[in-house]
C-alpha cells in the first residue's frame, strides 16, 4: 500500500473536552454533525450505531463532555434511578441500549427514561451496535419513540483515519514511526480504533523495553504476538477474541 505524505492532515480535527483529541472523517462526519446539532434536535433522543471499535464511545464522551450528561448502560438501566440520572444534567449518554431489546424491565426503563427526558426538555444519546429498527423491543411504545427519533449511522473507520488515528496515538506517547510502519499496520491489524489503541500501546511497552526504535521488524513482532496469544486462547477453550488481531 502506498500511504501519501500528508494523508494525516487530510482529516479534520475535533480537540474533545477531557477526552483525546478527536479525528473527523467521512466515517463519522455524519454522527459528528448532529452532535453539533444539539440541544436542537428534532426530537429527545439521538441514537449514534455501529460496529465495535468504530468510535462511537469516543464520541459519547465528546458529546458528555459538553452536556456534562452522565453515562448509564442499556444493560443495567433497569436498576437506576431514572429522575435521578436524568436529573443530573437533563441528559443521559446510554451505552448499549440495543441491550434493553427483549428484556422487559429494561425496555420500560428506557421508555420511561425517554418519556422523562421528553417532559423535560432534556436529551439522551443512545449509543448502539444495531440500528434501531433492527432492536426487536417488545414494547411497541417504545419501538415508536426510538423509531420516531433521528439515527445516524458511524463506518467502521477507513485507511485514512486509522492512519491518522496510528499517528496521533504515536504522537501522544512522542513516538514518530516512519510511514512505513504506518501502511505496514494498516494491512495486517484489525480495521477498528480499539486495536489501534492496543497496538500502538504494545509497541509503546516493546521500544522501551528492547530500547529500539519504532520499525517495521519491531511491529511485525507485537503483531506476531498478538496472533500468538490469539491462537493460545483458543487453545485453551477461551473464545474471546485478543484486543486486536491480525488481518490476513
Amino acid at each position: 500500500m502506498s500511504l501519501p505524505a500528508q494523508l494525516p492532515l487530510d482529516l479534520g480535527h475535533r480537540t474533545a473536552m477531557g477526552c483525546e483529541d478527536f479525528l473527523v472523517a467521512p466515517s463519522n462526519a455524519d454522527a459528528v454533525a448532529w452532535l453539533d446539532r444539539w440541544p436542537s434536535w428534532p426530537a429527545p433522543a439521538l441514537t449514534v450505531y455501529g460496529p465495535a471499535g468504530c468510535g462511537k464511545s469516543h464520541l459519547g464522551h465528546v458529546w458528555r463532555a459538553r452536556s456534562q450528561a452522565p453515562i448509564a448502560n442499556g444493560a443495567t438501566l433497569d436498576a437506576v434511578d431514572l429522575p435521578e440520572l436524568l436529573a443530573i444534567a437533563n441528559a443521559v449518554v446510554v451505552e448499549d441500549a440495543d441491550k434493553v431489546a427483549g428484556k422487559p424491565a429494561r425496555e420500560e426503563a428506557l421508555f420511561h427514561l425517554y418519556n422523562l427526558a421528553r417532559e423535560q426538555g432534556g436529551h439522551l444519546l443512545l449509543l448502539s451496535r444495531k440500528a434501531p429498527s433492527r432492536w426487536r423491543a417488545k414494547l411497541a411504545d417504545l419501538r415508536s419513540r426510538i423509531k420516531g427519533a433521528p439515527a445516524v449511522e458511524v463506518h467502521a473507520p477507513d485507511d485514512a483515519l486509522l492512519a491518522a488515528v496510528l499517528v496521533k496515538l504515536f504522537a501522544d506517547r512522542q513516538l514518530r514511526p516512519g510511514l512505513e510502519v504506518i501502511s505496514y499496520l494498516l494491512t495486517r491489524m484489525e480495521r477498528s480504533l480499539d486495536a489501534a489503541r492496543s497496538v500502538v500501546a504494545a509497541l509503546d511497552h516493546a521500544s522501551l523495553a528492547a530500547h529500539r526504535r519504532v520499525t517495521v521488524p519491531l511491529a511485525r513482532e507485537v503483531l506476531a504476538g498478538f496472533e500468538r496469544h490469539k491462537e493460545e486462547e483458543h487453545g485453551s477453550g477461551n473464545r474471546r477474541p485478543p484486543r486486536a488481531r491480525l488481518r490476513g
